[in-house]
């Protein structure tokens, strides 16, 4: 029998045996990726391998995310992240090259090869075909030290797309369908390979974009073939010697097959406050906004651009909406400048950003009380933007576009005829915002440390008995942002853990804080998909910090249960879904956690009931989290080797 794009991929990178379903192997890893929102404690991670330098073909560091600098704090962090590159051996972008998902596709991804990200939307480079993973920061630090990435084979579900997309219809109405289908926890478990006829009609920019926005689906990861369309694409970003073709034999297997018909798809919108709250823009026509913001790692590329432009070009925004636009590399808005496109959007009334992640974070641009914004970006939880009550659609950039002219949620196709886009034959290529590495000279540099820089914090091994109160008890959906939230303040604070550990759950209950120093630490209870969202191990590693023993859900997101693993907390959860009544805040509980099998038993000592718990781990984790998470495991493991 034939393979399938990923198991071609995982072929040539296996280190343990063949991959069958369900089963874990361990790959080796080519390239990797961090940010300054993750990079610090990555980088703080991979100094406590005691390694002189990275393993990996590439890995790269860039800043993008924490560029607005109220204080030191940001500067510091970019300063330790330079000098670290430079000592040992990552490739470092500077402020203002671009968001990482944007650059990395223009300059490093290359089909058939594997990158892991300390950032959930790493799957971008899935466009290009290659094997693309979000993961937490220490898994980074971890592969950029030589460990092989230890992966629980998924299911492969083949879309396959069929016909063309009509006028004003797009990338982003695919995966906003798909979305639509499958919802935010559907795709768990599972990898999305797009295939069929529809597929060369995309560019690699909008296969980008459907494989950005696989992350909101829940899924390891979404993957596009390598075809004549992507070698196109890195014949104009002037490194055509990258590409390779990679396609699906034509009797390879899936676990499912779902058909897409891109023909019979109209523009879509997802609807506050989760992006599977999909629907037709027609049904949301009409409504005023107050703000449109254009960009991020989802919808910031030339063509995304160039249609905002082309849309806007002689008209005006309406007097009632801010429009902001944040380009997504430099290469971007250096060509939309050489072509006066610059000079269309800025006349139409928008107002230019960096070229970084900025309101899609939270950083910047805080919508005004219960505005309704149309943004582009790939998530619209609530208070993410920066404003607990504004109203948060997700668009495309036509949808966009049209709507910041009218000053209300306008269908395109109202518009007249859609703007032709075509991309260029070569792309400006430069690199004097990537120094070049001293490598020469690397073991001399000095890695600058500012006051924001704190040690890292580690767990001492599982106990075997837990016990404690529990401190909260959350529904279904709980994100990343919900734990530990996002913003200018807070990002700012990274590579603190005792100063950023104070804003946990500050959203959902700023009290959390007092009854876990008062208590010394305890347990979180919670509903299905816990953890939902972007990969900040924070809301893993400030938990631990404050002492929390085990997390109780229904469910837990991908990311997340690996990042509770990651450092050392116990993830449990729920055999019978109404054993999730038993328990309430504030209850004494314990577990017997010595002898760490398939189930626990939990005692709510409070209402004296008794609660069967499954372990959802395997062996090797249960190894790691007895010992007090995946870097002592590391430690321990190189000083015996």
């Amino acid at each position: 029998m034939g393979k399938n794009i990923v198991e071609k991929i995982f072929s040539t990178h296996l280190v343990s045996e063949q991959p069958r379903n369900g089963e874990t192997i361990a790959i080796s890893i080519d390239q990797t990726l961090f940010h300054d929102a993750t990079g610090t404690m990555a980088a703080l991670q991979f100094e406590a391998l005691s390694l002189p330098r990275v393993k990996t073909k590439l890995s790269v560091a860039y800043i993008d995310h924490n560029t607005l600098q109220v204080g030191f704090e940001n500067a510091d962090d970019h300063l330790f992240l330079q000098s670290f590159a430079a000592k040992y051996g990552l490739t470092f972008s500077k402020a203002g090259n671009g968001i990482c998902h944007q650059v990395h596709l223009e300059r490093f991804a290359v089909p058939g090869q594997i990158l892991l990200g300390a950032d959930s939307h790493t799957p971008t480079c899935g466009g290009m075909g290659m094997f693309a993973v979000g993961l937490g920061g220490l898994d980074i630090a971890l592969v950029m030290g030589g460990e092989p990435f230890y992966l629980k084979v998924p299911r492969i579900v083949q879309v396959r797309l069929v016909g063309q997309l009509s006028p004003w219809v797009s990338a982003k109405d695919i995966i906003l369908e798909m979305l639509r289908r499958f919802t935010v926890r559907g795709g768990v478990g599972n990898i999305f390979e797009y295939g069929g006829a529809g597929v060369k009609t995309l560019t690699v920019p909008e296969r980008a974009t459907i494989t950005n926005m696989g992350a909101e689906l829940g899924a390891t990861t979404s993957i596009f073939p390598s075809d004549e369309m992507t070698r196109t694409f890195l014949k104009a970003q002037q490194r055509e010697k990258d590409w390779s073709p990679l396609f699906p034999d034509s009797d390879a297997r899936f676990d499912e097959v779902v058909e897409i018909d891109l023909a019979s798809l109209e523009p879509l919108v997802a609807q506050p406050h989760s992006p599977d709250h999909v629907s037709s823009v027609k049904e949301v026509e009409g409504l005023k906004v107050n703000q449109v913001a254009i960009g991020s790692c989802t919808n910031s590329s030339y063509r995304d651009l160039m249609t905002v432009a082309s849309i806007l070009k002689g008209k005006v925004v309406s007097p009632n909406v801010s429009l902001v636009i944040s380009p997504g590399s430099r290469q971007v808005l250096k060509m939309l400048a050489s072509n006066r496109a610059l000079s269309d959007l800025i006349e139409s009334g928008a107002r230019i950003l960096e070229s970084v992640c900025g309101p899609c974070v939270g950083i910047g641009q805080a919508p005004s009380t219960n505005a309704i914004s149309l943004r582009t970006f790939n998530r619209n939880f609530q208070g993410r933007c920066g404003t607990q009550s504004a109203q948060v659609y997700l668009v495309s950039s036509e949808i966009a576009a049209v709507s910041a002219i009218r000053g209300e949620i306008t269908d395109p196709r109202t518009f007249g005829e859609p703007p032709r886009i075509d991309l260029p034959e070569i792309f400006p290529v430069e690199h004097n915002m990537i120094p070049p590495l001293p490598i020469d000279l690397a073991e001399k540099v000095e890695v600058i440390r500012g006051p924001n820089i704190q040690p890292l914090p580690l767990k001492e091994p599982l106990p075997g008995k837990l016990a404690g109160r529990v401190l909260i008890k959350l529904t279904d959906h709980i994100t990343t942002d919900d734990i530990i939230p996002g913003g200018a303040k807070v990002f700012a604070l990274r590579s603190n853990i005792p100063a950023i550990s104070e804003y946990l759950f500050e959203r959902m209950d700023p009290s959390f804080i007092r009854r876990a120093k008062e208590s010394g630490g305890g347990f979180i209870v919670a509903g299905g998909n816990y953890g939902q969202g972007s990969s900040r191990e924070h809301a893993a590693l400030c938990p631990m910090f404050l002492g929390i023993k085990a997390v109780i859900a229904k469910s837990f997101a991908r990311i997340h249960l690996a990042n509770l693993i990651n450092f050392g907390i116990l993830p449990l959860t729920f055999r019978e879904e109404g054993d999730y009544q038993k328990i309430e805040q504030g209850d004494e509980i314990e577990i017997e956690a010595g002898d760490l099998g398939n189930t626990v038993t939990l005692v709510n000592k409070t209402r004296n009931k008794k609660i069967a718990l499954t372990v959802p781990l395997e062996e090797r984790e249960k190894v790691i989290l007895r010992g007090g998470g995946a870097l002592p495991y590391a430690r321990k493991k190189r000083s015996t080797a």
